[in-house]
């Protein structure tokens, strides 16, 4: 797994980053977008998940609002989860944030 440390170094050593065959294209694009992070994740602390979509070039804001483009949803997301639903942003699953 390329973890949060691991993508700073790469990033810091200007390594140029290539899919491998046979994996996934990302479903989103979040380079240069505003994301959220809600709820309890398994795989990860909420620092390290920051972490992770500040090294793929997003901005993660503590606040949903109009300008948000994702919401990442753990287990036992909050009132960030209702306030996105409200404006019609995207909820996305840890799976997501891993992938």
């Amino acid at each position: 797994m390329l973890t949060p440390a691991l993508l700073r170094y790469y990033r810091a050593a200007e390594v140029e980053m290539a899919k491998s065959k046979g994996s996934k294209t990302p479903a989103i694009e979040i380079v240069g977008k505003t994301v959220a992070v809600t709820g309890k994740l398994v795989s990860m602390t909420r620092e390290e998940a920051i972490e992770a979509l500040d090294a793929l070039g997003a901005s993660v804001s503590d606040t949903i609002s109009k300008h948000t483009a994702y919401l990442f949803a753990g287990e036992r997301a909050g009132s960030k989860l209702g306030r996105a639903q409200a404006l019609g942003i995207p909820v996305l699953d840890e799976a997501a944030l891993c992938a």
